[in-house]
């Protein structure tokens, strides 16, 4: 277990540092307030995400500890918007659509809900 956690930990510090080198190169290149580079980064973490499982189920090319170091590690230091695309997809293919529907919508609403809350917090002290 403890060997687990290092992967994980090693591969979140990673993704981390590479979340917010991608992040500010993106944004620094480009003059607008839309922010392009979580964007950005969000969305290369969907693919890289996408494809270390693809490959991962179809082939023996990955093993369980690089996955888990690419997976929970690097992409979830990169973004968790990765993992919850991910799942997503899995509960489309599986036809769980009453589950997608359920947890995209809640995470959305319930997580803005939440950013609001945490925010209205601090403005009370």
């Amino acid at each position: 277990m403890l060997k687990t956690l290092l992967y994980i930990g090693t591969g979140s510090f990673i993704g981390g540092i590479a979340r917010y080198l991608t992040a500010r190169a993106v944004q620094n290149s480009i003059v607008s307030s839309f922010p392009y580079g979580t964007m950005v980064v969000n969305l290369l973490g969907c693919l890289l995400i996408g494809l270390i499982f693809g490959i991962s189920e179809r082939t023996n090319l990955i093993s369980d500890e690089w996955r888990i170091f690419l997976t929970v590690g690097f992409c979830g230091g990169f973004t968790t918007f990765s993992t919850f695309a991910n799942e997503n997809m899995v509960l489309l293919r599986d036809g769980n659509f009453f589950y997608f529907t359920l947890y995209t919508g809640l995470s959305v609403f319930l997580g803005l809900a939440a950013v609001f809350a945490g925010n209205a917090i601090t403005k009370v002290f």
